[in-house]
């Protein structure tokens, strides 16, 4: 008897273990499995396929009626960049649904949000314990002030974009040779190899290089530069070189300088001096201003003196005249 109750109360426990097992499961499934529900900016963008391809998307994305409602009302638009952007996005829609790792299900809410689409997606994602994939900025924002969570397709761009761009300078280590002879190789930070051109002499030094290219591939990214010292040595060297022409050229340029001037002053001069000439030869001039005054007199006198001449020698004819008279 005692045998039996022991037997019933393993097989119990087996049971119990089991059950709460497989609800356990259960569970954690419900909970790793959470809708994102995917907004209009992001289908009309189309870099959603990329992130879908690589595998990334481990949730399912949910694509509300209301959403497709959106973009059939833009594509019958009759702005051409609209109606081309929501075609592009329905057409997203067919290629995410061939792929066939990745989970789509499109949400039925209704072919129209009479809220605004919005502010439906917010509503879905509490509702559901979801989370949004936009690219809006607006919604972004007011999702996490909502505490909802966003998966914006720029933010994963920005985080994946290059360290640094073509034309940006840094200093790097270069630690071995290249493929070519006059390569050299340094790693940045995060162990990206990049190739310096005609850098072979720097190996083992801190040089400035400036990145020239940028490789991407499925192994991983490479970066292409140039080093930028070797410009500046060279720049220097033809400063110095021309330092040294200098002091002849300016010689010579002294030279033509100071024949021009003279020719310039002996053209000034030449000019007076002929007025000059010209002036005394019509009048002539004393050395002192009032003797120059007395001259002037002297000529304007002339003819007063003989006026006078006359009038003395008409009044003697006269006065000779009356004494005949008498």
């Amino acid at each position: 008897m005692e045998i039996i109750i022991i037997f019933i109360l393993l097989v119990l426990t087996v049971e119990v273990t089991y059950l709460v097992a497989v609800n356990t499961k259960r569970l954690s499934h419900k909970k790793e499995i959470k809708p994102i529900f995917v907004d209009t900016s992001v289908l009309m963008d189309g870099r959603i396929i990329a992130v879908a391809q690589s595998g990334f998307i481990l949730g399912q994305l949910s694509i509300p009626r209301s959403v497709i409602g959106e973009l059939q009302f833009l594509a019958d638009n009759s702005d051409s960049e609209k109606r081309s952007r929501a075609r592009h996005g329905l057409d997203v829609i067919t290629e995410l649904q061939a792929m066939p790792d990745v989970k789509i299900e499109i949400f039925q809410d209704g072919s129209k949000a009479k809220e605004g689409v919005d502010e439906r997606l917010l509503n879905l994602a509490k509702k559901y314990q979801g989370s949004i994939c936009t690219i809006d900025y607006n919604l972004n924002k007011v999702a996490k002030v909502e505490g909802i969570a966003i998966l914006n397709v720029n933010d994963l761009a920005m985080s994946l974009r290059m360290a640094y761009l073509p034309g940006e300078k840094m200093n790097l280590e270069l630690t071995a040779k290249g493929q070519d002879a006059h390569q050299a190789v340094g790693h940045l930070v995060d162990g990206t190899m990049v190739v310096v051109e005609h850098a072979s002499s720097y190996i083992g030094k801190m040089v400035e290089i400036e990145f020239i290219r940028s490789l991407q591939t499925a192994a991983g990214k490479m970066m292409f530069a140039k080093v930028v010292e070797a410009k500046k040595t060279n720049a220097v060297i033809k400063k110095a070189v021309n330092g040294v022409r200098k002091p002849v050229d300016n010689q010579k340029k002294i030279e033509t300088k100071n024949k021009q001037m003279d020719n310039k002053v002996t053209a000034k001069v030449k000019k007076p001096v002929q007025k000059l000439a010209a002036q005394t030869q019509a009048a002539v001039y004393h050395s002192d201003s009032n003797d120059q005054r007395l001259a002037n007199k002297k000529k304007n006198n002339k003819p007063r003196r003989n006026k006078n001449k006359n009038k003395s020698a008409q009044r003697e004819q006269d006065f000779i005249d009356l004494l005949n008279k008498q």
